[in-house]
């Protein structure tokens, strides 16, 4: 885990008053008097003894940027300073977690070798309070807490969606670690690496570890790249050299970056100009994102852009404007536009329609859209449109009224390729948004 650098460092106070106020607004409205919060433990895989990479409650991390936490508590009640019940096991099996040295500036900070010290501890803090909440797995019956109330949830949720600038900071040194991962694994690329390579690759220019990494990192060449979350890692370069996608990103402090880059193969024109105009019309979409809209509305605009490629590129028959009535563009970019980003890569609240609950899900159309929301000030989202060749989705369409309108051999010659998706990270201002992904190129690389 990154240590907390000066830049994070001296926002990290106001980032925790801000927090607090929030909670206590959220603790008031819905009835608790204190909350209790659960780092959480790692859970083993089913009959072993080993468990996958410990990735604390987001809700704790909101709190305590630090993953080695395992077993600690958090304790808020309004007008009381956060108490930080730590644990920290004499183990020789693992290098126990240690508090780092500003939690005692930022919590009242108890540290703990045994579980069951710990527990008693905070059972005896909670007699002070008559109406506790806990947000956790398994809370001790003793406590007498009422655990994950959906009132408190969704409040929680739904105000994590606008960042503080401690946050921001976090997510913009991910956005760069994550850029200079892709720019190594685009290099390895080059150089006609297998998947394997380039995912080595990517680890190293980022700096992270597999453990670090914000989500399981997708890197497809040729067809693989028509598979929207590709997990596997071939081992040998594929005989001919169509295209390349990566997305990959990487993490600080808790906050992961989410980047995709797409690259055209060797000699293959057509799919490189395939690639600029996506590239143009994603960030011509950025620059329409103001305050006030709906991300629905940005998500069907871009619809509306994709239709026009499958014309321009006469991958369709017909008009731009017929291939988007058609519902054509689905089967090219069947997922959403994008998602909010922080402590979880697809961040909470995304259909949320108020702080004290209500969904306001996509259309049936365009079920796998995340994010509904009206765009806000402070929100942290991602634009990731893609253009794909999915044998199972063209299949599909071959079988619809409107596959006449498809020209199949254009579709067919693309198809090798696999697909190009193009995403950056927002941030969006007052005015309009910060591309963090397209400052953290342009800083990184220049010539």
């Amino acid at each position: 885990m990154a240590a907390m650098d000066a830049h994070c460092r001296q926002r990290h106070p106001e980032h925790l008053r801000l927090v607090a106020s929030q909670w206590a607004d959220a603790l008031e409205a819905s009835g608790f008097d204190a909350v209790v919060v659960a780092a959480g433990h790692p859970r083993l895989y089913p009959f072993d003894d080993l468990a996958p990479f410990f990735r604390p409650n987001p809700h704790f991390a909101l709190w305590f940027p630090d993953k080695q936490c395992e077993g600690a508590i958090l304790m808020f009640a309004p007008g009381s300073p956060p108490a930080l019940y730590f644990h920290s096991p004499a183990d020789y099996w693992h290098a126990p977690a240690r508090a780092p040295d500003w939690a005692a500036e930022r919590f009242e900070l108890r540290s703990f070798a045994e579980a069951e010290a710990l527990e008693a501890a905070v059972a005896k803090s909670l007699h002070a309070h008559r109406h506790v909440a806990f947000i956790g797995e398994n809370p001790p019956e003793r406590w007498a807490v009422e655990a994950n109330p959906a009132p408190l949830i969704h409040r929680l949720h739904y105000q994590r969606a606008r960042k503080t600038t401690f946050e921001v900071a976090c997510l913009e040194q991910a956005t760069e670690n994550g850029v200079q991962g892709h720019m190594a694994a685009r290099e390895a690329y080059h150089a006609n690496g297998s998947e394997f390579e380039i995912l080595r690759a990517f680890l190293a220019g980022s700096g992270q570890t597999e453990a670090d990494l914000p989500y399981p990192c997708i890197v497809g060449r040729n067809e693989h790249a028509a598979v929207l979350h590709y997990q596997h890692y071939d081992r040998t370069p594929p005989a001919e050299d169509h295209g390349f996608l990566i997305d990959a990103g990487a993490a600080h402090l808790g906050y992961g970056s989410d980047i995709s880059r797409t690259w055209p193969g060797t000699n293959a024109s057509n799919f490189a100009e395939l690639i600029d105009a996506l590239d143009e019309q994603q960030r011509a979409l950025i620059d329409t994102i103001r305050p006030g809209l709906s991300y629905l509305d940005l998500h069907l605009a871009m619809h509306r852009r994709i239709a026009e490629l499958l014309n321009r590129f006469e991958l369709v028959r017909c008009s731009a404007e017929a291939a988007d009535e058609l519902g054509l563009s689905r089967t090219f970019m069947p997922h959403g536009l994008g998602h909010l980003l922080g402590l979880q890569t697809h961040d909470v609240g995304g259909w949320q329609s108020a702080p004290e609950g209500g969904e306001s899900p996509p259309p049936e159309d365009h079920a796998t859209l995340r994010l509904t929301r009206t765009i806000e000030a402070g929100m942290v989202l991602t634009i990731e449109p893609g253009l794909y060749f999915i044998p199972m989705l063209l299949n599909r369409l071959r079988q619809e009224a409107s596959a006449g309108e498809v020209n199949w051999p254009k579709v067919e010659a693309m198809t090798p390729c696999g697909g190009v998706r193009i995403e950056d990270n927002v941030l969006v201002t007052e005015h309009g948004a910060r591309n963090l992904t397209r400052e953290a190129f342009a800083a990184l690389d220049s010539p």
